[in-house]
């Protein structure tokens, strides 16, 4: 079932690109997994270079729609980078992560999170008012260390690196990935 899927997964998110550049789309593979409810980000890179991520955290629509609306927002409205063209479409490499349900964490400390959390198993999210982030699990393959992986999180949330606070919200996910042949 999982090779299945994620053949499905990918085929979706290409053709979603490919139908917004109105290039040609392959034919789909299928999955009775893509119509029920389903979180998921869509990762593209070029030359093992980011190129857009976008995603949801909550299942609240089915697999196959949120694939879809995911693959053409990290395509063509991440706000990183610049929409993405039909001359770059051959060059781009395509990853879709199937989160599970998001936990809420109960941590006491930063010292206490820093222990709870599992690197290379755990994506998290840190709120803190306004200022909200998460990292896939697999951002753990670039930062291995849990110190250095929350520092970059709360850089990403627009805060210092060593801000904390007992207002902070953690939660975690984990995430099935599968990412297209080079």
């Amino acid at each position: 079932m999982t090779d299945e899927l994620g053949k499905a997964l990918l085929s979706l998110a290409r053709n979603a690109i490919a139908a917004e550049l109105r290039l040609a789309q392959l034919e789909e593979a299928e999955s009775p997994a893509l119509d029920r409810p389903g979180a998921s980000f869509v990762t593209l890179t070029v030359n093992q270079c980011l190129r857009g991520c976008i995603g949801t955290l909550e299942a609240r629509r089915p697999l196959r729609q949120d694939v879809r609306t995911n693959a053409c927002a990290a395509a063509f409205r991440d706000p990183r980078f610049q929409p993405l063209s039909a001359q770059e479409f051959a060059g781009i490499r395509v990853e879709v992560s199937l989160l599970t349900a998001v936990q809420p964490m109960t941590v006491a400390s930063e010292a206490d999170l820093l222990r709870q959390l599992r690197a290379g198993v755990d994506g998290l999210i840190f709120e803190m008012g306004k200022h909200r982030s998460t990292f896939l699990p697999q951002v753990w393959e670039d930062l291995p260390e849990p110190r250095q992986f929350l520092a970059q999180l709360k850089l990403k949330a627009g805060l210092p690196p060593d801000f904390w606070s007992a207002g902070i919200r953690l939660s975690r996910y984990q995430a099935q990935k599968w990412k297209e042949e080079k």
